[in-house]
């Protein structure tokens, strides 16, 4: 089922400006906290001192605050359903729930790449191979961006109404987490090749961090995704090509981080 008309900025229209005020700005608040405890975090933060609750901590508030400022058109489409149907706020708070339980999932990836490296040592990061490999990694997130999959998750993520009315589940709070889970299920096919990117330049790299969040928010609510997904395709395949080539570019881009590991 497609809305006509259906777009993140229609969605800011949904309800009324007094609940489109409240509903972002908790959203943003929640973000902007969320960056502070990640520059907190960063600060000083060493792979060795990390252990997996930990990372999976810090790999949460790093969601929090990337994508909660991208989903404000998705989660007012929701609250607006709900609301409708007279059940509250607390499905719309579920939904979040559900959005964020599918990224900590994906967050046990980085989490077994860390450990991998806590078990290596920190000799594997002057390794040769690991820039060639970091390189290979970065065409292959370029190259996402060009996909028919990547194409149909980032419709998925910019069409609030249309997906709300087909994914779902009726009331409750187990089909709005159901509800959020596949929005996260289709935000990380959007999402995951750049977060791969931000993987391999270091994770709490807050500049990396800053640059690929302000992709995720252009992508999917600003005009012109494709073109902007399509030219963040090229130059991320451009840097893995560079990174396979010359060596220690890939500290310098990472700011002197390790890599696929540089807190």
């Amino acid at each position: 089922m497609e809305v006509q008309g259906d777009s993140p900025r229609s969605a800011m229209s949904l309800l009324d400006r007094r609940a489109t005020t409240t509903t972002t700005v908790l959203l943003l608040a929640f973000a902007a906290a969320a960056w502070f405890l990640t520059w907190r975090q960063a600060a000083g933060m060493m792979i060795a001192d990390l252990t997996a609750p930990l990372f999976m901590l810090m790999w949460l508030t790093m969601m929090v605050a990337m994508m909660f400022p991208t989903i404000a058109p998705m989660v007012l489409a929701h609250r607006m359903v709900v609301l409708k149907r007279g059940e509250g706020n607390l499905p719309t708070v579920v939904f979040v729930a559900g959005y964020l339980a599918i990224w900590t999932v994906v967050g046990l990836i980085p989490l077994g790449a860390v450990l991998g490296f806590q078990q290596a040592g920190p000799q594997v990061l002057g390794e040769r191979w690991l820039e060639i490999a970091a390189g290979a990694a970065l065409v292959v997130a370029g190259l996402y961006q060009f996909t028919a999959w990547k194409s149909f998750c980032l419709k998925q993520c910019r069409t609030p109404m249309s997906f709300i009315l087909t994914h779902d589940f009726g009331g409750g709070a187990l089909a709005a987490f159901k509800a959020g889970a596949s929005h996260g299920v289709y935000c990380c096919g959007c999402c995951w090749a750049l977060m791969a990117v931000l993987v391999v330049v270091g994770l709490m790299n807050l500049a990396w961090m800053a640059v690929i969040a302000a992709v995720f928010l252009t992508e999917k609510n600003l005009a012109h995704a494709p073109a902007v997904s399509r030219l963040v395709g090229a130059a991320v395949v451009a840097l893995g090509a560079a990174v396979a080539i010359f060596p220690g570019l890939l500290a310098w881009v990472s700011g002197g981080m390790p890599a696929a590991a540089g807190m």
